[in-house]
């Protein structure tokens, strides 16, 4: 009896989150390519699958080596969360939003320094006015 075995991989691809499925039957792979849009959450991906794995247009069947490997489902758990770490935060969008969040913040400190600065020399400069103006009486 054949196996039969599928994979999905979810990656950007600049502009677009895309689902590259695999198909492995009989020693043989097709590939199909499905474009999501913005990234698609864990239950999204899998209700696309539900309603449209039959729907697919698979490339035509290539040749291919199958590996007959068991593997821990702890190490493949592992494995997952490992490349999704080294994405960092969320989508290139969030990370853009991220940076300028944090110009903002420097440029409000900067400013109200600026202003801090600005208060303290008008306040000296009144104490010192006032220091003359009662200096002058004598």
């Amino acid at each position: 009896m054949d196996k039969a075995s599928g994979k999905l991989t979810v990656f950007f691809e600049e502009p677009f989150w895309v689902g590259v499925f695999e198909r492995i039957e009989d020693g043989r792979l097709s590939v199909a390519k499905v474009t999501f849009g913005a990234e698609p959450k864990d239950y999204e991906v899998q209700e696309y699958i539900k309603k449209y794995y039959f729907s697919l247009k698979f490339s035509p069947a290539v040749e291919t080596v199958v590996k007959d490997m068991k593997r821990n489902p702890k190490r493949m758990q592992r494995e997952a969360k490992r490349q999704t770490i080294e994405t960092g935060i969320g989508t290139k969008s969030q990370q853009a939003l991220k940076l300028q969040q944090e110009q903002n913040k420097q440029e409000r400190k900067e400013r109200n320094r600026k202003k801090k600065e600005a208060e303290e020399q008008r306040m000296l400069e009144l104490k010192q006015q006032k220091k003359r103006e009662k200096h002058k009486g004598h």
